[in-house]
């Protein structure tokens, strides 16, 4: 018989000093300065510091986006920072944050967002200049050419009344956001607070956050190179389509991923198929995916007041346990999902399998909004509207941080890694403060797993360029 050995006995007392926990999330504060995001949110929100006095709001600003990528969830979680001044220098009382969010009206709004392109640009040129630049985009084991915009929808739930809150298409009471986020990186490009009741395929909300998304992008990726729009069946309105197509005339070359309903003239061109044109589908990886099958439906079914070359394909697949099936689905024995695309034939990017699996890769968007929920924009502080709004602008500002630190100072595992592992291993470190050559060093535990990678990850940051002054 094996005897578990006990644990060493503890004496607990509360008079520490020179220690600091989630020491790693000073690269996030360190990252915001060296991207210009702190200098663009003071010039956005210079008017609410009417008399130059007390906390600058850009930076109380910065502040609860730094404490909404290491996890907090309200506005009293700044006390982590702000009980740890050496690390974090002086941070903004919880009355100070609320006050400077109050503040923010509509015109302070498009001023932060103006601000966050503004960062967004440098944070690009950083990587052009230290890194690859942006990564790739991939589907089906394959590079997808340009950008990948992914835009969905999600229910918020609302455990007290809030302005603007109501109830939802699935029985629940809140808010109702539509994001849109970049597949190649996962920041969090643009988002819209909505009513629970906001309906989920308006075409005129596609259409303000898609254009918002867009302007996010610096200038020389948004003209000249390619862009796809990712949606699932919510975002195939056509109004939303030819805003898209239209594009094209401002010098923006989009295209569309949409998905479309199975409607009763798609099931009639369906059964109409014969065996030989369905093609076996793809996995993520480019292998064959046995259990599924592709195939176009182009010519057979009206798509009148579409913009033109548009495709329709579906996909159909033997159901899961426990997928949801229509009757048609039940009678045919398959489970069927269909999707427009305007991407030609030509060109060699538009086969119907590699169409199919690229759609398909759209369901990313699910983990980029459920990290996103864990990143500020699952609960909302406030009673009104605006400050909620204002809350989500800096939740897609703390997801942007996570994104430009694994784009920037990460390599390996950890440049994939989702916040919660990020929080694990580097921003929630412990380490000791010392003072000594007239200057103050964070002295990472000797023992910590990941010691190495923090620590290089702060000479990453220590080595990018800085944009003029």
């Amino acid at each position: 018989m094996h005897t578990t050995g006990s644990r060493p006995k503890l004496v607990v007392s509360t008079d520490g000093r020179g220690v600091v926990s989630h020491a790693g999330s000073r690269l996030l504060a360190d990252l915001a300065d060296a991207t210009g995001l702190t200098g663009s949110f003071t010039n956005a929100l210079h008017r609410l510091r009417p008399r130059g006095t007390g906390h600058d709001p850009g930076r109380v600003a910065v502040d609860l986006a730094v404490m909404l990528a290491d996890g907090g969830e309200a506005i009293a979680d700044l006390a982590l920072l702000r009980d740890q001044r050496e690390v974090f220098g002086p941070v903004a009382s919880t009355p100070t944050a609320w006050r400077v969010l109050a503040d923010i009206d509509t015109a302070t709004l498009a001023a932060l967002r103006t601000a966050r392109a503004a960062a967004r640009e440098i944070a690009w040129l950083q990587s052009a200049e230290t890194r690859r630049g942006i990564p790739i985009s991939r589907a089906g084991g394959r590079d997808v050419p340009g950008l990948v915009l992914d835009l969905d929808a999600t229910l918020i739930t609302c455990h007290s009344e809030k302005e603007q809150a109501a109830a939802t298409y699935k029985h629940g009471f809140g808010f109702h956001p539509l994001l849109c986020f970049l597949d190649n990186t996962g920041e969090a490009l643009a988002g819209l607070l909505r009513p629970g009741n906001a309906g989920a395929n308006t075409a005129s909300d596609h259409i303000t956050v898609l254009d918002a998304a867009l302007a996010q992008i610096p200038d020389a990726h948004r003209h000249g190179t390619d862009i796809l729009i990712r949606t699932d069946s919510a975002g195939g309105a056509k109004a939303f389509l030819t805003h898209l197509r239209n594009l094209r005339a401002q010098g923006i070359r989009t295209f569309f991923s949409v998905g479309h309903p199975v409607t009763e003239p798609v099931r009639r061109a369906i059964r109409a198929l014969p065996d030989r044109t369905w093609h076996p589908a793809l996995e993520q990886d480019g292998s064959l995916r046995g259990s599924a099958e592709v195939a176009e439906l182009t010519g057979m079914v009206d798509l009148a007041g579409y913009p033109d070359g548009t495709r329709i394909i579906v996909r159909r697949e033997r159901p899961h346990p426990g997928a949801q099936l229509s009757l048609f689905d039940l009678d045919e024995g398959m489970r069927h999902q269909v999707f427009l695309t305007d991407t030609p034939i030509a060109g060699g990017g538009g086969s119907t399998q590699h169409l199919e699996v690229r759609h398909r890769a759209h369901a990313r968007v699910e983990d980029r909004i459920r990290c996103g929920k864990a990143t500020g924009f699952d609960r909302f502080p406030s009673r009104l509207f605006q400050v909620n709004a204002a809350w989500l602008e800096l939740s897609l500002t703390a997801i942007d941080l996570l994104a430009w630190t694994r784009t920037l100072l990460l390599d390996g595992e950890l440049a994939t890694a989702e916040p919660k592992k990020l929080r694990y291993r580097l921003l929630h470190a412990a380490a000791r403060i010392t003072h000594g050559g007239r200057r103050l060093h964070l002295r990472i535990a000797a023992t910590w797993p990941w010691r190495h990678e923090l620590a290089n990850a702060f000479a990453c940051l220590a080595a990018l360029p800085r944009p003029a002054t």
